[in-house]
């Protein structure tokens, strides 16, 4: 989503990739010191759980230490600063829901690190759909009663979010659009705590990702409407997509993915490219990926690049036109 990466990076990506195919060159590579996995959000979100299903995985890979540290705060951009201006050795890694990232420099106009400049892509790691659900007080079981509940309640229904312009706060920002509703617009430092408050009874409703909300709606903590996605999620069968329930933004959701600080040598990138494409596509990190309601997705830094620009300039109109603002 990124307008265009700088030079350094694209020719660290375009590097990565031809490295990847040489024998022996990526193996060769070899980390020196512990690896640290930065999730810009508090724990329990889709991006911690994520950071601590790898890093084990790429412990047992490198022959290092893989420890997680989560640095939440800003909309993800603390954690996103941290390792922009991290030394460029791979060992500091950027873990996160690229949405935030892509949709940055549409937000913030005093960001502390240039996205342009400062980070270079390794590899998607998954997308997960959004998960539309509800707090067991408000009187609504299915899509067509919350959207009458809304219409009913304009502006007085909490929906929480991870964060002003995240990807799910944007959700929900083109779902009211699209159907003349108005929600109240709730941030919170991440998707784990946005999950809490709805649980809570804070906040009445959220859109989120179903790795960090599927399993309070499969214990009832929370009353799920629908999924985002081309498909049902297997572990809750009976939610609809938001296809099936006549909403927009079915195609939203939460694309994972790792970066790190840009000047990081090519060699690096395709060693942890390779490596992390390894262990997600074990069966093993596969299937619980699959139980959370989520779809591998990794590749190569180029392919994510690619994603990257296209993503920013789509959601960068979105911003725009409804006026957003970071905080």
């Amino acid at each position: 989503m990124l307008p265009r990466f700088g030079r350094r990076a694209a020719l660290a990506a375009a590097a990565a990739i031809l490295l990847s195919q040489l024998p022996g060159v990526v193996h060769a590579q070899n980390f020196d010191r512990p690896v640290r996995i930065i999730v810009p959000y508090a724990p329990g979100g889709t991006s911690d759980i994520l950071a601590r299903l790898i890093s084990p995985k790429l412990s047992a890979a490198i022959g290092q230490s893989v420890v997680v540290e989560n640095k939440p705060g800003a909309a993800g951009n603390l954690g996103a600063d941290a390792v922009a201006k991290a030394t460029p050795d791979g060992t500091t890694l950027l873990l996160t829901d690229v949405g935030s990232v892509a949709t940055a420099p549409s937000l913030f106009s005093n960001l502390t690190y240039n996205l342009e400049k400062d980070l270079a892509p390794v590899t998607m790691v998954m997308f997960g759909p959004y998960v539309l659900a509800v707090h067991e007080s408000i009187p609504v079981k299915t899509v067509a009663e919350l959207i009458a509940y809304a219409k009913a309640n304009p502006g007085k229904l909490a929906v929480a979010n991870s964060g002003v312009g995240g990807a799910n706060h944007i959700t929900a920002v083109v779902m009211q659009k699209e159907l003349g509703i108005q929600f109240k617009h709730v941030p919170y430092k991440g998707g784990a705590a946005a999950t809490r408050a709805v649980v809570a009874g804070e906040s009445g409703a959220l859109i989120n990702g179903a790795s960090a909300t599927l399993p309070f709606v499969t214990n009832k903590q929370l009353v799920g409407l629908a999924v985002t996605g081309e498909h049902r999620v297997p572990s809750a069968p009976d939610l609809p997509t938001f296809k099936e329930a006549k909403l927009p933004g079915g195609d939203a959701g939460t694309w994972q993915g790792i970066l790190v600080a840009s000047g990081t040598p090519p060699a690096v990138i395709a060693r942890l490219n390779t490596e992390i494409g390894k262990i997600l596509e074990s069966p093993e990190i596969k299937a619980k990926i699959a139980e959370q309601g989520g779809e591998v997705r990794a590749g190569t830094p180029d392919a994510m690049a690619t994603w990257l620009k296209d993503a920013t300039k789509r959601w960068g109109e979105v911003i725009r036109e409804a006026g957003i603002k970071g905080e």
